[in-house]
């Protein structure tokens, strides 16, 4: 099983991206090659299902995109004219067959499929109720909380139980749901995680971003709003928001880092906002340097940005191999640093005698910035700084992107000062929090009510945080219980 990065556990990682389509022949084919534009947002497993108008079809498997959803065989057996997708990245606990998405339940309306990006923050003391009331689990996915909800759910229209079962959940949740009615997409009420939409001919089509409508040739059309339901039945289309209006709180971290930079969000090129965030952070943290070299690939587009404000050369000092398997990694301390040399390697005639301005989107533990740094040195180079296009990260997320526990946060434990010193550079900055939000056009971060979630840099949770706060910091037991697969 291969997957994009490999040595790469120093990153947070956006679990999940989903991919559906309404009222196209082959539509599990349009699905498959979504899915493969989003692939950055999940790695371990994907999942196609599709609906003929009869029945549903399943096809999920572990690995990438391509290897399972690249033989006939495969897409011809997903037949009907809707289908939808997931790609997923699991936590610790596991890769496991039967949490890959969507997930499928026959209920007593019929058949409901469902995939999420996001991750539901009181599951599991929704899980604890209905199994008291008699539910069976099949998987360890917080998903599958909803699935139960719908189906012990007193109202009697399916839109309506579906909408009981939102009013009962906490968290982020963007989700697309296939039943034999028509297809639903929503966004939780904060919209915390992305969900757009666009059309081909008479097709609707739903993305986590807009690249996966680019790949496809669908037309962006909007994004689907936070607190919205829209249900496309029979080839018409409803839009529905049966939530309380509340303010947005989408994630900032998709404008650093989750978000492939040729992705639009919120009306704005991801590419052009991390030229921003990386002129910003030259206006914010400039050092005298002959270089600055992006840590590749996150950290291109902002050492661009930071190259351009500072008048510095930007060179490719970091040549990356984008062709590492995991497979090919054997465990151990020593290949493991071994490890960030074959992912990463130095341009060492460039880099030789230089003092470099090393630009990444962000630093979790701090392990590949330290080799990062030293391989730097290793090269030659006089003088290593480092400048990170976001603030410091040192709270953990809880709305589906994979973050270690707080403890394991490198800027949780120290100081910038002490982080200067762990990865032994000779200096280390961070554009600020204002200074990110001027990047993304405002004037600053409001104290109340900031427009983002932002709660990996500044501890400020949009939502409450049940499972949380009944269970204290996560273990490896309440890790499997509780796995953030969406």
């Amino acid at each position: 099983m291969l997957t994009t990065n490999p040595f790469d556990d120093d990153k947070l990682r956006e679990e999940c991206g989903i991919f559906g389509v309404s009222g196209m022949d082959g539509a599990s084919a349009a699905v498959a090659l979504g899915l493969h534009a989003l692939q950055h947002r999940g790695q371990e497993a994907a999942g196609i299902t599709s609906f003929d108008g009869r029945q549903f079809h399943i096809h999920r498997a572990m690995g990438h995109v391509a290897g399972n959803f690249d033989r006939d065989e495969v897409i011809r057996a997903l037949h009907g004219d809707t289908a939808c997708g997931h790609v997923r990245y699991a936590t610790t606990g596991g890769s496991d067959l039967r949490n890959v998405q969507p997930l499928y339940a026959e209920l007593a309306t019929g058949g409901f499929a469902v995939a999420h990006n996001g991750n539901i923050s009181n599951a599991m003391r929704l899980r604890r109720d209905l199994v008291r009331r008699g539910a069976i689990f099949q998987s360890t996915s917080d998903t599958e909380v909803i699935i139960h909800l719908v189906a012990t759910s007193q109202y009697r229209t399916l839109i309506d139980r579906f909408i009981d079962a939102l009013k009962q959940v906490e968290g982020a949740y963007s989700l697309i749901v296939m039943t034999p009615e028509g297809m639903i997409a929503c966004r939780d009420p904060l919209g915390i995680r992305p969900l757009v939409m666009g059309n081909l001919d008479d097709a609707i089509i739903f993305a986590s971003e807009t690249v996966a409508l680019d790949v496809v040739g669908a037309e962006y059309v909007r994004d689907v709003e936070p607190g919205e339901l829209v249900i496309v039945k029979g080839g018409e289309l409803s839009s529905h928001k049966p939530f309380a209006p509340v303010s947005a709180r989408p994630c900032i971290f998709e404008y650093v880092y989750f978000s492939r930079p040729d992705s639009i969000s919120d009306n704005r090129s991801v590419y052009s906002v991390r030229k921003a965030i990386g002129a910003q952070l030259a206006i914010e943290s400039p050092v005298e340097a002959d270089l600055v070299v992006p840590v590749p690939d996150s950290g291109v587009p902002a050492a661009i940005g930071y190259a351009q404000q500072s008048g510095i050369p930007f060179e490719l000092g970091i040549i990356r191999s984008h062709y590492v398997g995991r497979t090919f990694i054997q465990p151990g301390d020593k290949v493991r640093h071994l490890g960030v040399k074959l992912k990463h390697n130095a341009n060492r005639e460039l880099i030789k005698g230089k003092r470099v301005v090393l630009i990444d989107d962000s630093i979790v533990r701090g392990t590949t910035s330290l080799k990062i740094v030293q391989m730097m040195r290793e090269a030659g180079a006089a003088e290593v700084h480092m400048r990170i296009a976001s603030p410091p990260t040192r709270h953990s997320c809880f709305y589906g992107v994979d973050t270690p526990e707080r403890a394991k946060l490198l800027a949780a434990k120290l100081d910038v000062g002490g982080m200067t010193d762990f990865i032994h550079a000779d200096s280390l900055s961070f554009i600020s929090i204002d200074g990110l939000y001027k990047a993304l056009g405002e004037a600053h971060r409001a104290d109340i009510h900031p427009k983002y979630c932002d709660a990996c840099f500044t501890g400020e949770y949009p939502t409450t945080l049940t499972d949380q706060d009944e269970n204290g910091p996560p273990t490896d037991q309440f890790a499997l219980l509780h796995e953030r697969v969406g």
